[in-house]
């Protein structure tokens, strides 16, 4: 199963840990794919390093790595403005680029679309219930 991971769920699996954890956990381990674009993986690394300034350093942007390199890398070629936040549109492009069946967010611009063809937008709670129950 392919999935996209939306900025917000990576962050709160990195930082904070519960079912977006769990997320980044199955795709470390390659339970699931997850797929990004270099858009994506750069602003993952931008808001890391954001939140590593903020914490003044006491966690080293090598965490990425594992995530990083167990993700499928595309090249978008959708383009797509649907998505209340313009930014938030890589991810749309990307599900559907990379035939991801869901795009994992908690972000309110993305899951009040739902679904965008056949890809479901979720949170992390709702994927992990969904998933980890099969």
């Amino acid at each position: 199963m392919k999935i996209v991971i939306d900025t917000n769920v990576l962050i709160s699996g990195v930082f904070f840990g519960g079912f977006p954890r769990k997320i980044l956990s199955a795709v470390v381990s390659q339970k699931i794919t997850a797929c990004a674009t270099a858009e994506i993986i750069n602003e993952y690394e931008e808001i890391v390093q954001e939140m590593i300034n903020r914490k003044q350093g006491h966690i080293n942007r090598a965490i990425l790595s594992p995530l990083i390199q167990a993700m499928e890398i595309i090249e978008p070629v959708t383009h797509i403005g649907i998505c209340r936040d313009p930014d938030d549109n890589k991810f749309l492009e990307c599900a559907k680029d990379s035939h991801a069946l869901y795009i994992v967010s908690g972000d309110k611009d993305l899951l009040v679309i739902e679904q965008f063809g056949n890809i479901q937008i979720v949170n992390a709670k709702d994927f992990c219930e969904k998933y980890f129950s099969e």
